[in-house]
Protein backbone atom coordinates (compact mmCIF):
# COMPACT_ATOMS: atom_id res chain seq x y z
CA UNK A 1 0.00 0.00 0.00
CA UNK A 2 1.46 3.37 -0.90
CA UNK A 3 1.92 5.66 1.91
CA UNK A 4 -0.03 9.19 2.39
CA UNK A 5 2.33 11.98 1.99
CA UNK A 6 1.38 14.04 5.40
CA UNK A 7 1.43 17.15 3.79
CA UNK A 8 -1.61 15.49 1.88
CA UNK A 9 -5.77 16.46 2.57
CA UNK A 10 -6.68 12.60 2.56
CA UNK A 11 -4.65 12.40 5.60
CA UNK A 12 -6.42 15.17 7.38
CA UNK A 13 -8.78 13.51 6.79
CA UNK A 14 -8.17 10.81 8.32
CA UNK A 15 -6.85 12.31 11.31
CA UNK A 16 -10.45 14.55 11.70
CA UNK A 17 -12.26 10.67 11.68
CA UNK A 18 -9.72 9.29 14.18
CA UNK A 19 -10.88 12.56 16.70
CA UNK A 20 -14.39 11.75 16.23
CA UNK A 21 -14.42 7.71 16.65
CA UNK A 22 -12.34 8.95 19.98
CA UNK A 23 -14.76 11.80 20.89
CA UNK A 24 -17.85 9.24 20.54
CA UNK A 25 -15.95 6.66 22.72
CA UNK A 26 -15.66 9.24 25.32
CA UNK A 27 -19.03 10.42 25.28
CA UNK A 28 -18.46 13.96 23.04
CA UNK A 29 -19.79 12.84 20.25
CA UNK A 30 -23.37 12.01 19.40
CA UNK A 31 -23.80 8.84 16.49
CA UNK A 32 -26.06 11.32 15.09
CA UNK A 33 -22.44 13.58 14.83
CA UNK A 34 -20.48 10.88 13.02
CA UNK A 35 -22.99 10.64 10.16
CA UNK A 36 -23.24 14.17 9.66
CA UNK A 37 -19.48 14.82 9.16
CA UNK A 38 -19.57 11.56 7.11
CA UNK A 39 -21.73 14.21 4.79
CA UNK A 40 -19.24 17.05 5.33
CA UNK A 41 -16.49 15.29 4.08
CA UNK A 42 -18.46 14.35 0.97
CA UNK A 43 -18.55 18.37 0.40
CA UNK A 44 -15.33 19.00 1.50
CA UNK A 45 -14.17 16.94 -1.65
CA UNK A 46 -16.21 19.03 -3.86
CA UNK A 47 -14.19 21.96 -2.59
CA UNK A 48 -10.95 20.19 -2.45
CA UNK A 49 -10.20 20.13 0.85
CA UNK A 50 -8.61 23.55 0.81
CA UNK A 51 -9.94 26.76 2.29
CA UNK A 52 -11.08 28.60 -0.89
CA UNK A 53 -10.91 32.37 -1.37
CA UNK A 54 -14.47 33.07 -0.80
CA UNK A 55 -14.22 31.17 2.73
CA UNK A 56 -10.64 33.03 3.40
CA UNK A 57 -13.04 36.41 3.02
CA UNK A 58 -15.62 35.06 5.08
CA UNK A 59 -13.29 34.31 8.25
CA UNK A 60 -11.99 38.19 7.67
CA UNK A 61 -15.58 39.20 8.48
CA UNK A 62 -16.42 36.48 11.04
CA UNK A 63 -13.41 37.84 13.10
CA UNK A 64 -14.38 41.54 12.65
CA UNK A 65 -17.95 40.74 13.86
CA UNK A 66 -16.73 39.28 16.95
CA UNK A 67 -14.38 41.49 17.65
CA UNK A 68 -16.64 44.17 17.69
CA UNK A 69 -19.36 42.51 19.44
CA UNK A 70 -20.49 43.78 22.70
CA UNK A 71 -21.77 40.00 23.82
CA UNK A 72 -20.45 37.34 21.76
CA UNK A 73 -20.89 33.78 22.06
CA UNK A 74 -19.27 30.43 20.46
CA UNK A 75 -21.58 27.29 20.71
CA UNK A 76 -20.06 24.04 21.24
CA UNK A 77 -21.68 20.73 20.09
CA UNK A 78 -19.64 17.77 20.40
CA UNK A 79 -18.04 17.30 17.55
CA UNK A 80 -16.71 20.87 17.69
CA UNK A 81 -15.24 20.17 21.18
CA UNK A 82 -13.59 16.83 19.60
CA UNK A 83 -12.40 18.33 16.86
CA UNK A 84 -11.42 22.07 17.94
CA UNK A 85 -11.02 22.47 21.76
CA UNK A 86 -7.68 24.53 21.90
CA UNK A 87 -8.94 26.59 18.78
CA UNK A 88 -12.16 27.31 20.99
CA UNK A 89 -10.30 29.01 23.93
CA UNK A 90 -8.36 30.71 22.03
CA UNK A 91 -10.50 32.44 19.52
CA UNK A 92 -13.03 33.12 22.97
CA UNK A 93 -9.61 34.54 24.47
CA UNK A 94 -8.92 36.79 21.14
CA UNK A 95 -12.79 37.49 20.86
CA UNK A 96 -13.91 38.08 24.17
CA UNK A 97 -16.52 35.64 23.84
CA UNK A 98 -18.21 33.56 26.56
CA UNK A 99 -18.41 29.77 25.43
CA UNK A 100 -21.88 27.76 25.92
CA UNK A 101 -22.27 24.76 25.39
CA UNK A 102 -25.15 23.91 23.58
CA UNK A 103 -26.32 20.53 22.08
CA UNK A 104 -28.99 18.69 20.49
CA UNK A 105 -28.85 14.96 21.67
CA UNK A 106 -28.11 16.45 24.86
CA UNK A 107 -27.60 14.44 27.79
CA UNK A 108 -25.81 15.50 30.91
CA UNK A 109 -22.89 12.60 30.62
CA UNK A 110 -22.39 14.38 27.35
CA UNK A 111 -22.29 18.35 29.10
CA UNK A 112 -19.58 16.98 31.68
CA UNK A 113 -17.76 14.84 29.10
CA UNK A 114 -17.51 18.39 26.73
CA UNK A 115 -16.46 20.54 29.92
CA UNK A 116 -14.06 18.54 30.85
CA UNK A 117 -12.23 18.39 27.29
CA UNK A 118 -13.07 21.99 27.17
CA UNK A 119 -11.64 23.12 30.71
CA UNK A 120 -8.30 20.79 30.11
CA UNK A 121 -7.79 22.94 27.31
CA UNK A 122 -8.01 26.27 28.98
CA UNK A 123 -11.90 27.19 29.52
CA UNK A 124 -11.82 29.29 32.90
CA UNK A 125 -16.17 29.82 32.66
CA UNK A 126 -18.52 27.59 30.57
CA UNK A 127 -22.48 28.52 29.99
CA UNK A 128 -25.13 26.16 28.98
CA UNK A 129 -24.55 24.24 32.60
CA UNK A 130 -26.33 25.54 34.91
CA UNK A 131 -30.26 24.87 34.81
CA UNK A 132 -30.92 27.46 37.11
CA UNK A 133 -30.26 30.01 34.87
CA UNK A 134 -31.71 28.89 31.43
CA UNK A 135 -34.50 30.28 29.02
CA UNK A 136 -35.93 28.85 26.11
CA UNK A 137 -35.69 30.29 22.17
CA UNK A 138 -39.06 30.42 20.52
CA UNK A 139 -39.57 28.62 17.45
CA UNK A 140 -37.64 25.38 17.82
CA UNK A 141 -38.72 22.11 19.52
CA UNK A 142 -35.31 20.39 19.63
CA UNK A 143 -33.00 20.59 23.00
CA UNK A 144 -30.99 23.02 21.38
CA UNK A 145 -33.99 25.86 22.28
CA UNK A 146 -32.72 25.50 26.15
CA UNK A 147 -30.16 28.21 26.19
CA UNK A 148 -27.84 30.21 28.93
CA UNK A 149 -29.73 33.52 29.88
CA UNK A 150 -26.37 35.01 30.36
CA UNK A 151 -24.89 33.13 27.22
CA UNK A 152 -26.81 32.58 23.93
CA UNK A 153 -30.03 34.33 24.46
CA UNK A 154 -28.43 37.94 25.92
CA UNK A 155 -25.97 37.69 23.26
CA UNK A 156 -25.64 39.80 20.03
CA UNK A 157 -23.48 37.69 18.05
CA UNK A 158 -23.55 34.10 17.92
CA UNK A 159 -20.83 31.63 16.26
CA UNK A 160 -23.05 28.45 15.82
CA UNK A 161 -20.32 25.78 13.91
CA UNK A 162 -21.81 22.67 12.22
CA UNK A 163 -25.46 23.63 13.19
CA UNK A 164 -28.75 22.46 12.15
CA UNK A 165 -30.93 25.27 10.60
CA UNK A 166 -33.78 25.35 12.73
CA UNK A 167 -31.75 26.95 15.36
CA UNK A 168 -30.17 29.11 12.70
CA UNK A 169 -33.69 30.61 12.12
CA UNK A 170 -34.62 30.44 15.44
CA UNK A 171 -31.79 32.64 16.51
CA UNK A 172 -31.99 34.78 13.43
CA UNK A 173 -35.92 35.81 14.55
CA UNK A 174 -34.53 36.51 18.14
CA UNK A 175 -32.16 39.29 16.46
CA UNK A 176 -29.20 37.86 16.47
CA UNK A 177 -26.00 38.03 14.50
CA UNK A 178 -24.87 34.78 13.02
CA UNK A 179 -21.50 33.27 11.92
CA UNK A 180 -21.30 29.60 10.94
CA UNK A 181 -19.34 27.07 9.15
CA UNK A 182 -21.20 24.70 6.65
CA UNK A 183 -19.63 22.58 3.75
CA UNK A 184 -23.07 23.16 2.25
CA UNK A 185 -23.99 26.32 0.90
CA UNK A 186 -27.16 25.55 -0.47
CA UNK A 187 -28.26 24.39 3.41
CA UNK A 188 -30.90 26.52 5.40
CA UNK A 189 -28.22 27.39 7.88
CA UNK A 190 -25.62 28.45 5.26
CA UNK A 191 -28.38 30.40 3.71
CA UNK A 192 -30.36 32.38 6.87
CA UNK A 193 -26.21 32.75 8.64
CA UNK A 194 -24.78 36.27 8.38
CA UNK A 195 -21.67 34.92 7.63
CA UNK A 196 -21.32 31.64 6.13
CA UNK A 197 -17.70 30.00 6.17
CA UNK A 198 -17.82 26.99 3.51
CA UNK A 199 -14.81 25.21 4.66
CA UNK A 200 -14.03 22.71 7.08
CA UNK A 201 -13.78 23.59 10.55
CA UNK A 202 -10.49 22.14 11.47
CA UNK A 203 -9.07 24.03 8.80
CA UNK A 204 -11.29 27.41 8.84
CA UNK A 205 -10.86 27.24 12.78
CA UNK A 206 -7.14 27.49 12.79
CA UNK A 207 -7.53 30.91 9.96
CA UNK A 208 -10.07 32.31 12.02
CA UNK A 209 -7.84 32.33 15.12
CA UNK A 210 -4.70 33.57 13.55
CA UNK A 211 -7.33 36.42 11.81
CA UNK A 212 -8.74 37.53 15.46
CA UNK A 213 -5.04 38.16 16.41
CA UNK A 214 -4.91 40.75 14.12
CA UNK A 215 -5.07 44.57 14.88
CA UNK A 216 -6.51 47.11 12.70
CA UNK A 217 -9.79 46.64 10.45
CA UNK A 218 -12.93 47.89 12.30
CA UNK A 219 -15.05 46.98 9.50
CA UNK A 220 -15.28 45.23 6.34
CA UNK A 221 -17.70 44.99 3.01
CA UNK A 222 -19.01 41.39 3.16
CA UNK A 223 -22.28 40.14 1.84
CA UNK A 224 -22.78 36.61 2.66
CA UNK A 225 -25.40 35.67 -0.65
CA UNK A 226 -22.43 37.03 -2.63
CA UNK A 227 -20.09 35.05 -0.68
CA UNK A 228 -21.79 31.91 -0.86
CA UNK A 229 -22.86 32.09 -5.00
CA UNK A 230 -19.03 32.57 -5.59
CA UNK A 231 -18.38 29.36 -3.49
CA UNK A 232 -20.64 27.56 -5.57
CA UNK A 233 -18.68 28.75 -8.58
CA UNK A 234 -15.62 27.63 -7.34
CA UNK A 235 -16.91 24.18 -6.52
CA UNK A 236 -17.91 24.15 -10.11
CA UNK A 237 -14.64 25.21 -11.12
CA UNK A 238 -12.83 22.40 -9.33
CA UNK A 239 -15.57 19.40 -10.66
CA UNK A 240 -14.91 21.19 -14.07
CA UNK A 241 -10.71 20.80 -13.64
CA UNK A 242 -11.42 17.04 -11.79
CA UNK A 243 -13.14 16.07 -14.75
CA UNK A 244 -10.78 17.44 -17.22
CA UNK A 245 -7.75 15.57 -15.83
CA UNK A 246 -10.19 12.52 -15.54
Amino acid sequence: MTAIPKSHPRLNSLLIREKLVNGFDNNLVAKEGLLAHGRGEAFDYLIGEKTSKSAKEAIKAAAIMLKNAENSVISVNGNFAALCPKEIIALAKNTDSKIEVNLFYSSEKRKKAITKILKKSGAKKIFGLNKKSSTKLLGIDSARRIVDKDGIFSADVVLVPLEDGDRTIALKNAKKKIITFDLNPLSRTAETSDITIVDNVTRAMKLLVAESKKKGKKSIKYNNNKNLKQSILEIKKNLERRAKNA
